[in-house]
């Protein structure tokens, strides 16, 4: 089944003193490109977390947020007592007017941070979290790849009905080409070998024959919709199964000589490109 590289997952931890929200998104890309932002008490398990995201994601550009709400009355940042008292001693010796303490609670090395380490524990839940949320994500991906897969296979049958009315008119078209040969010859008022004449008609009929294209044509299609199918999500393998399309139609239209025909391999292109769009955005 075939995933989109679109989606969003989301999960909420409410731990004892904090409550953190992990955000993942998605968005089409060639390659896999992520981008992380963590706090500075979880950043030494960034690239921990790099890792199962690429092993679980494979390919897209994808971000992931980590956002830390306190709910508790302590801080991690400290004011400095003893610099603030020195600065306070300081100021009063040359103190002329203004409020002294605003003055040296904005000098350097008032407040300290209190330097947190990483509980273990804690992180064995916000991991499970980030597996949570990843899990979403994937959600959201497969059901945007049944959207893409249902119109896919909508688009590739108006391909097969196309082709079939190409079919149709080959016959045809080979006829008015043969007429059209012969009206010019006879409007040369000039005397022809007739078996030479047919020998050469033959000759140029075969350059216009798309047989081969259109067994072709048929057999990229049953493709297309056997790997819609499979179990993987490979959109590369796709796009180069819809390049393969595209050539074949690209070659019938160049062959066609034929208005109605040609009318049809427009409307082909037309109907392939819309795939290539959506391909782009196929993991």
């Amino acid at each position: 089944m075939i995933q989109s590289m679109t989606g969003y997952g989301k999960s909420v931890i409410q731990l004892d003193t904090k409550k953190i929200t992990l955000e993942i998104k998605s968005l089409n890309s060639k390659n896999l490109d992520i981008n992380t932002r963590f706090p500075g008490v979880y950043r030494e398990k960034e690239i921990e977390v790099r890792r199962l995201i690429a092993r679980k994601l494979i390919r897209g550009k994808v971000d992931m947020s980590f956002y830390i709400e306190s709910t508790s009355d302590e801080t991690s940042t400290k004011i400095n007592a003893g610099i603030v008292a020195n600065y306070i001693d300081q100021l009063e010796n040359i103190r002329k007017e203004g409020d002294v303490l605003s003055i040296a609670m904005r000098l350097p090395d008032v407040l300290k941070t209190e330097k947190e380490e990483l509980d273990e524990a804690e992180w064995s839940i916000i991991e499970k979290g980030i597996q949570e949320a990843i899990l979403s994500l994937e959600a959201h991906r497969s059901s945007e790849g049944a959207e893409l897969k249902s119109d896919f296979e909508q688009r590739v049958e108006t391909l097969e009905e196309k082709l079939e009315n190409v079919m149709d008119l080959d016959s045809e078209r080979l006829e008015q080409v043969r007429e059209r040969l012969k009206k010019s010859i006879s409007e040369l008022q000039q005397t022809v070998d007739e078996n030479r004449f047919e020998q050469e008609l033959i000759y140029y009929l075969e350059k216009l024959d798309i047989t081969e294209e259109k067994v072709r044509l048929n057999n990229h299609l049953s493709y297309f919709v056997q790997e819609l199918n499979s179990e993987d999500s490979n959109g590369k393998k796709l796009g180069f199964i819809s390049q393969e399309i595209g050539r074949e139609i690209n070659t019938i239209g160049s062959k066609a000589n034929y208005a109605p025909m040609q009318k049809v391999v427009v409307e082909m292109k037309d109907e392939l490109e819309k795939i290539k769009e959506q391909m782009l955005n196929v993991l």
